[in-house]
């Protein structure tokens, strides 16, 4: 048996059509998904249809991430929708991202959980979540004393998950945390798309990570036709940045400009981050290694 898992695709339909024929050239026609769908990138609805074709043709899986999450909060709670605004860094994305979504799509990750066991035949069985299997959004931090802890408490020896885009793994006391790291907007990849390929081996199972080189250029000139740079301007620029070099995510810039906009005002609030922080925290993070 062997499962190809993938997470964090985020809209990034080139990537995934790169993993996805990689995959079916091996003969693996199982897989499975680790939540975040949509969010940075162009034409949202290219990969929903492609998600959607391959649930028709191959065994799939998927579990609801964070990202789904905002979807459907946003959909039942109006207060929300006075919040997200166009031409916005901080919700700009969002907001294009929830208008290109369809009923289809919102029913389709509203009956996701956010965690399962899986068990397939002669297989010795294993969690999969996005976050972790108590939160969408936590992170299981590769090697992170939080992360052992859910390893202690889990009734499974492997959990896969997803969120931090970080391609690793981490084993404690036998038992193991796989992340496969981002097929859409990967950190520290290099630019290159990752997954993970699962092969049961008598009672256990081995990881076999992979990296993959694809258009990225495309992916960019997709942006700029869906005039993205204009519907969220930083965060667009920043992505673009973490799509060619996978050094730093959108949400350490936000959290810099957050900090920025803290220091000279007093406060900041969530969404409320003027323009002007960000552009700092996108300089400040293109010149230091350090964030």
């Amino acid at each position: 048996m062997k499962i190809a898992v993938f997470a964090d695709i985020h809209g990034n339909y080139i990537a995934l059509d790169k993993c996805v024929d990689y995959v079916l050239a091996k003969g693996i026609t199982e897989f499975i998904f680790l939540g975040d769908y949509i969010g940075e990138l162009a034409y949202p609805q290219k990969t929903m249809e492609r998600i959607y074709t391959m649930r028709e043709k191959y065994n799939c899986t998927f579990i609801r991430g964070n990202k789904e999450d905002y979807w459907l909060n946003y959909r039942g709670m109006e207060e929300h929708k006075r919040f997200w605004k166009d031409n916005d860094s901080t919700t700009g994305m969002l907001l294009y991202a929830y208008n290109n979504l369809t009923e289809k799509d919102m029913y389709f990750f509203e009956k996701m959980p956010i965690v399962k066991k899986v068990v397939y035949d002669g297989c010795k069985p294993f969690t999969i979540c996005h976050g972790s299997p108590y939160y969408a959004n936590e992170k299981m931090i590769i090697g992170s004393d939080r992360t052992c802890e859910i390893l202690e408490a889990s009734d499974t020896d492997l959990i896969v998950c997803g969120h931090t885009h970080r391609q690793g793994k981490t084993e404690h006391k036998r038992r193991c945390a796989l992340n496969p790291g981002s097929l859409g907007v990967p950190l520290g990849s290099g630019g290159k798309a990752q997954f993970v390929i699962l092969k049961s081996i008598g009672d256990s199972w081995q990881e076999e990570f992979i990296s993959l080189e694809y258009d990225v250029d495309a992916v960019i000139a997709d942006m700029e036709a869906e005039n993205l740079f204009f519907h969220a301007p930083s965060w667009s620029r920043s992505t673009e940045r973490l799509l060619r070099d996978g050094l730093v995510s959108n949400g350490t810039v936000l959290g810099r400009a957050m900090e920025l906009c803290k220091l000279e005002k007093g406060e900041c609030n969530w969404p409320d981050v003027p323009e002007k922080y960000w552009e700092k925290a996108l300089i400040e993070t293109e010149k230091s290694n350090f964030f």
